[in-house]
This record gives C-alpha cells, structure tokens and sequence, in this order.
C-alpha cells in the first residue's frame, strides 16, 4: 500500500513542526508553496501561524483558490490554531478583508483566549484518542463559538477562561483544533488525521 502524501502549507508558521510530526504519525510529510505542489498531494495541513498574514500569502502565492476546490472536492485537510481559523466557515474578530478557505461548518473567534502572554496548556480528552489526556498548548488560541450538525466536537476546554469552549472538531476528511498538537512531540492527533487520509486514498 502506497504510503499517503500529506502536504504543509508552507507560506508561514510552525511548518517543520507538522512535518515531524507527519514523519512520527507514519505518513510522509511535504511543503507546499505553489499550486503544482498542491495538486500533487493527497492531504493538506494548514499549520499554526498569524492567521491574516497566511490569508494573504495563500492569496499572494495563487493557492487560495486552489485550496478551496481541493477542500470542498473532499481531500482530507487539519488546521490547527491559524489553521482552525482557515478551515472555518464563518469568523467572528476577523480583520477587515480576512478571508478563508471555509470547509467546516463552524464559527471561529479569532484570539478568543487573549493575547500571547494568555498563552497557557492543559490536558484534554479527545474523543477519538486512545490513551491519556493529550497535553494542548495553546497560543493566541482561538476557539469554537457554535458548529452545524455535521459537526463533531472531539474536545472542549476544561477550566480557565474558555471553560466548556469547543477546541477541536471534526466534519468528514477535515480536522481543526484550536490549540498546537505539533509542537508537543505527541503525535496522536497526527495519527488521527493520518488515518483519515488513509481511508480517503
């Protein structure tokens, strides 16, 4: 069995991040720039970054588009942080002219969990996930106001200033949590959305 392509949109953020952890959840791992990239991997990760400024880069680099009918074609894609923001259908705190690729059915705020120095980590069941709690890290996290009945919430946070808000979701091939899973050396998350591309392919 041919071992799935996952690309990382490589126009800013924790890119080498996610290729390690693509490597450690067993999938092999590439960035992705240009449209021909794109049209040569069978997933997306849309990492964790400013979530503006990759707005305007996929749009620079011509990849806006192309991701969009790439996304709503059915190719698996997982966003986390920034990348949430991306996937999300409907923003709340955007920046005026802030688009997204859209796919999920979901509403994301933009910061919700306050700035850098709010910043902070905790442990989360994640439905899905075998094992112990995950340990999240968030930063400048956003969060989930409201999701669709596609929607499967997989985790919500637990105490602090977002206690009982939804941080990670799942609509069909597409994944998004709210905080870093790959910067954490904990690959399960990874492993999830490996199996998801998986069964895509």
């Amino acid at each position: 069995m041919t071992t799935p392509v996952v690309g990382v949109l490589a126009v800013q953020g924790d890119v080498r991040e996610h290729l390690a952890a693509l490597a450690g959840a067993g999938v092999t791992g590439r960035p992705v720039r240009r449209p021909a990239e794109l049209a040569e991997v069978d997933a997306i990760v849309l990492p964790g970054g400013e979530s503006t400024t990759m707005d305007k880069l996929t749009r620079a680099f011509d990849l806006h588009g192309p991701l969009i009918a790439r996304i709503a074609a059915g190719m698996p894609a997982f966003g986390s942080c920034a990348g949430m923001i991306l996937l999300a259908d409907r923003l709340l705190d955007a920046v005026e002219g802030q688009q997204t690729v859209g796919g999920i059915d979901m509403t994301v705020r933009r910061n919700a969990f306050g700035r850098q120095v709010d910043s902070f980590e905790e442990d989360l069941r994640i439905r899905g996930l075998s094992g112990p709690p995950l340990r999240a890290v968030f930063i400048r996290a956003p969060w989930v106001e409201e999701v669709g009945a596609s929607v499967e919430v997989l985790a919500r946070a637990d105490g602090g200033p977002g206690d009982g808000r939804i941080v990670a979701v799942r609509q069909g091939n597409l994944l998004a949590t709210s905080f870093h899973p790959e910067i954490t050396g904990d690959h399960r998350v990874h492993g999830l959305f490996a199996d998801i591309v998986r069964a895509a392919v």
